[in-house]
């Protein structure tokens, strides 16, 4: 099942994606937070849609995508987990997942506009697997990882890097600016996706691909990932991690290049869908 939220800011609701057509399915009652992840809300809803798909409004197709998850606890993002990345960036390959956090008021849509920061000279784009958690994860083993996966998503894991790696500190404050992590543009439940270990991804700058690679280049898979996470935090339903970027961002490049007003960023997964962002000034969003 591939579950997608719309409507405007402040104002989303609950949708399913069956074949081109986004169905509204606010009658079931929930949206996609803690609350229906944690209550076997996917097997719930996906009951419900069989037997009520032909009531339920129809999304037009102007209507904008909303983040495909509703304000998750958390949003945890694993460094350097592509070996070709850390070799672009000169890192070495990490012995244990590198762990950091993107605040979620950066969580925007999957067509939203891509909104530079106040002085950002620097801003990178960063192709990503994204994991949504199903069933709360605390000491959980590796074998038993995938069963508190919910499903999969797109991000684009957007990245000041002055903010980044200048500015001293921690990456936090490069990762979180506002629509700094579309996710979506849907949901794919994990019974979909028989192997998120071998899915391809890519990412266009412009129209010109600059990211190419396969989720089986990952140094730590999901399963790994679930299960070591679960030793440090408890992880709830509806929390996402994003596993990490293939090589070809814009900082290993050379000379860099970096995104400005105008570029348009494309991305996608195998499966998963394609996002696609604007790339516009904050004083021309703000001012």
């Amino acid at each position: 099942m591939k579950l997608c939220r719309y409507g405007e800011p402040g104002a989303e609701r609950p949708a399913v994606l069956d074949g081109d057509q986004r169905f509204d399915v606010s009658a079931w009652g929930h949206d996609y937070d803690e609350r229906f992840f944690g209550s076997a809300g996917i097997d719930g809803l996906r009951e419900w849609f069989r037997a009520n798909r032909e009531s339920c409004p129809r999304v037009p197709a102007d209507v904008r995508h909303a983040p495909a998850v509703c304000r998750p606890s958390k949003l945890i993002c694993i460094g350097f987990n592509y070996l070709k990345h850390a070799e672009e960036t000169g890192a070495e390959l990490p012995s244990e997942p590198i762990v950091f956090f993107k605040a979620t008021s950066a969580i925007c849509g999957a067509y939203d506009d891509l909104v530079l920061p106040r002085g950002s000279r620097k801003s990178d784009w960063e192709v990503e697997l994204a994991v949504v958690i199903g069933a709360r994860a605390s000491y959980v083993d590796e074998a038993d990882a995938l069963n508190h996966v919910a499903g999969y998503l797109v991000h684009n894991d957007y990245s000041e890097r002055e903010f980044q790696l200048e500015r001293g500190g921690q990456y936090v404050k490069g990762k979180s600016a506002d629509t700094f992590a579309p996710l979506g543009p849907v949901l794919v439940t994990r019974d979909e996706i028989p192997d998120a270990g071998r899915l391809d991804l890519w990412l266009k700058v412009n129209g010109e691909t600059v990211q190419e690679a396969n989720t089986s280049d990952m140094v730590f898979g999901v399963a790994k990932l679930v299960s070591y996470l679960s030793q440090f935090m408890t992880l709830l339903p509806g929390d996402v991690i994003s596993t990490g970027t293939p090589n070809g961002v814009g900082s290993g490049f050379d000379p860099p290049r970096f995104l400005k007003p105008g570029d348009v960023v494309e991305c996608g997964i195998a499966g998963l869908g394609i996002s696609k962002q604007r790339v516009v000034a904050w004083e021309r969003r703000n001012g």
